[in-house]
């Protein structure tokens, strides 16, 4: 069955962004942002969405790792939703697993001391929900983080960008949570992963609505 893909150039003032996206890949990837924690976490979205990303941004970065992060968002949703087309025949819910029921409609991840939740529908109406994390999104970081390692230095706020630029562009619902948990860097990659889970089933195909468009209004 033919590979849904789809090619991205995004051009601003700000940044330039290069996208190669693959529905149903293999989960290669090749991620050049500038920005080493933010290439981590797309490059495992990829392996765990099974997604073949290719993605190169250059960015302003000398402001800071705002725009580069809103935009490759934005960048990877425009990419998605030329690559999903009409969206016909896809599953459209994205139905993760539950660690007791494989069969809910959620995406659970865990890493270490941290669970995070996402939910997406890909309905053609942008939305994001954003729970569990306003005690962290602006907090203030210490001197002795920023030299900790990177994710201390990427700021929950900043995930948050990408995900509503992601919301945005891909025209869908994404609700993402975070249940419990505190260390930056697992709280960032549960929810990548969550992502990924998530958003990986929604583009399944599902054989039994094969050509159909999965919606009552006739279009998504």
């Amino acid at each position: 069955m033919k590979n849904r893909r789809a090619q991205v150039l995004r051009v601003t003032n700000e940044t330039r962004i290069g996208v190669k996206l693959v529905i149903g890949g293999s989960g290669r990837a090749s991620i050049r942002t500038g920005i080493p924690f933010f290439d981590h976490m797309l490059v495992l979205f990829s392996k765990h969405a099974v997604m073949d990303l290719s993605l190169r941004c250059d960015g302003d970065l000398e402001v800071d790792a705002h725009h580069t992060v809103e935009d490759c968002g934005i960048a990877l949703g425009e990419a998605f939703t030329a690559a999903l087309g009409e969206k016909r025949g896809i599953r459209r819910y994205g139905a993760g697993f539950h660690p007791r029921n494989p069969f809910t409609g959620e995406a659970y991840v865990p890493m270490d001391e941290c669970l995070s939740r996402c939910v997406i529908d890909f309905s053609g109406r942008p939305y994001l929900v954003w729970r569990g994390l306003d005690a962290l999104a602006h907090r203030r970081v210490t001197r002795a983080e920023k030299k900790q390692d990177m994710s201390s230095a990427f700021r929950f706020g900043l995930a948050r960008e990408f995900f509503q630029g992601f919301a945005n562009a891909a025209r869908c619902n994404l609700h993402l949570e975070l249940i419990y948990g505190d260390e930056p860097h697992h709280v960032v990659e549960s929810l990548f992963k969550a992502f990924a889970k998530a958003v990986d089933i929604a583009c399944q195909r599902d054989p039994r609505i094969a050509g159909r468009l999965p919606t009552t209004k006739g279009k998504l």
